[in-house]
């Protein structure tokens, strides 16, 4: 069981974007040849929007804790600065993946 708060939200954000949305946005598919209900369009467009929302909100949650633990590392060890970064990095996959699943909603 996660027990940091701040592990729980990142996971289950990024949990949200990869296996909800897409769910709920490719629940109703096309048949191939007939015309897309304007519902489902918006239904398609909304779900990728909250996929990019979530992730870039979760990431930033994330990078805004990892800084200021990362800031007071800094001033008491300089040489763990390649190590800081690497961690402040990290959080990034989460939106690149959240873009993704964006991209691949948008032009399902």
């Amino acid at each position: 069981m996660i027990k940091n708060r701040l592990a729980r939200m990142v996971f289950g954000s990024a949990f949200l974007t990869a296996m909800v949305v897409p769910a709920i946005a490719l629940a109703e598919e096309v048949a191939p040849g007939a015309a897309e209900d304007w519902r489902a369009a918006v239904a398609r467009y909304a779900a990728a929007g909250i996929s990019m929302a979530v992730a870039a909100f979760s990431a930033g949650y994330a990078q805004s804790k990892i800084g200021a633990a990362g800031a007071g590392t800094l001033a008491e060890r300089p040489e763990a600065a390649t190590n800081i970064i690497v961690l402040q990095a990290l959080p990034e996959i989460i939106v690149l993946l959240g873009f993704v699943i964006a991209f691949m909603l948008g032009t399902a």
